[in-house]
């Protein structure tokens, strides 16, 4: 699209004068963005060789956008300044948030507009010709910048998700020796030389975390995704030691959350919650939190256990915690379901049934059960009245065909496999099973 469509024609030299009384003025107008963006935006500040970068990125775009308008090239003709591609790489590695880059040109377009109105008004044009140039060159600026919004986009995210795999490549080679370790080396392990080497503060309390796409996720970008979550969810919780970060394959990642102790009792709860109100969370395990080293290598195991029940069963459930009562004893039948499936229906008889009636049967079972056999205790948690309770446990007695005993714990474990796992060891008809 050239510089006259989309609008009144405005004549030519009128144009070409104005663009070229801004190119004599190229170099104050370049410093002047180049000062108010990185005044504005904070992100922008403190590397000296990211800001110098940041003035030859404005240089490039400038007259890029002054060419175009000058000598009416088509947008989608024009080529990236190399510069500014370079500066969106090198903020990807900086970890300087994309949403930084993209207001810079919103701000850095702005000033560009008010630099071309001083140059009309010196102009002395007729009002008439003075707005007709001013939609001329604004028109053409937006659809620049709209166009090489999008080019810087697409550059910085290719770069954050090389440099991400880059930067973990290392770092999970050292992380890997660290879980890998046996017992009796970690004595003689130097924790802060260790500490160094990962960038994150093992002497602190460790909450593990493993996070994980959906098959069906893949679209691209999925690292960047989730040490995105990783990142928000430590600022949300306020760690000041915030969290560590490890890409395991393409679609999956490690992390660890190094918690202040006043926060340890609460952590699991504020990530199921962080989780809960997220959009689109990715899919979650947590271990238990847990200090020093041989904390962070337990929390991972255990989150690491929470995370093969997750995908044991058909809940599709977004977050698993370690903490969730007999969770890691079950896991011990996620190695065989088919087996377990049978087990199940052995201790559970007809009330193993794939069917919504039996699920509240079973819900309730569980939590009475849990609750060590009280009606008003399990009422409370699951906001029933206890006589509801006591009926729906003699129902769910009279589905499983003969009283509970001895076997008690047999049938605990057995609620707990079904409550995990969900239709992958109940018979019957395939159901939804509710979160």
């Amino acid at each position: 699209m050239s510089a006259g469509q989309g609008g009144s024609e405005a004549p030519t030299g009128t144009v070409a004068d104005i663009v070229d009384r801004l190119g004599e003025r190229s170099g104050e107008i370049i410093g002047a963005i180049q000062q108010h963006l990185a005044t504005e935006i904070g992100e922008l500040r403190g590397d000296p060789q990211l800001l110098e970068l940041l003035g030859a990125s404005v240089a490039g775009n400038v007259e890029t956008v002054l060419d175009a308008v000058r000598y009416s090239i088509d947008i989608e003709r024009v080529e990236p300044p190399t510069a500014a591609l370079e500066y969106a790489r090198r903020t990807a590695q900086h970890g300087v948030p994309v949403t930084a880059l993209v207001r810079a040109y919103r701000l850095g377009h702005q000033q560009m507009l008010d630099h071309v109105l001083t140059e009309i008004r010196r102009a002395g044009l007729e009002p008439g010709r003075a707005l007709v140039a001013f939609e001329t060159i604004s028109g053409v600026t937006f659809r620049y910048i709209d166009w090489i919004s999008q080019q810087v986009i697409d550059a910085y995210e290719a770069e954050r998700e090389r440099w991400v795999e880059n930067r973990n490549s290392v770092r999970a080679v050292r992380v890997r020796e660290l879980l890998e370790m046996a017992e009796g080396q970690l004595g003689q392990l130097d924790i802060d030389a260790a500490s160094t080497a990962v960038r994150y503060p093992l002497r602190r309390t460790h909450l593990a975390l493993i996070l994980w796409t959906d098959s069906d996720d893949t679209s691209g970008g999925e690292l960047l995704r989730l040490e995105r979550f990783v990142r928000e969810l430590a600022e949300a919780m306020d760690l000041p030691d915030g969290a560590l970060f490890v890409a395991a394959d393409r679609v999956s990642a490690h992390g660890w959350l190094a918690l202040p102790a006043a926060q340890a009792d609460a952590a699991v709860a504020r990530v199921r919650r962080f989780v809960a109100d997220g959009v689109d969370p990715p899919r979650l395990s947590v271990g238990k939190p847990l200090a020093g080293l041989s904390g962070f290598r337990r929390s991972h195991r255990l989150a690491r256990i929470a995370q093969r029940i997750s995908v044991a069963g058909d809940s599709g459930r977004r977050f698993t915690a370690a903490d969730e009562p007999g969770l890691v004893a079950t896991a011990m039948l996620a190695e065989d379901l088919g087996q377990t499936r049978e087990w199940v229906w052995e201790a559970l008889g007809a009330l193993a049934g794939n069917t919504d009636s039996d699920a509240r049967l079973r819900d309730t079972l569980r939590v009475f059960l849990g609750e060590g056999g009280s009606y008003k205790a399990a009422a409370e948690r699951l906001n029933l009245h206890h006589n509801s309770v006591r009926y729906r446990v003699e129902r769910a007695i009279d589905r499983r065909g003969r009283p509970i005993g001895e076997d008690r714990i047999d049938v605990e474990l057995a609620l707990l496999a079904c409550h995990h796992f969900g239709g992958a060891v109940l018979a019957g008809r395939q159901i939804g099973v509710a979160q």
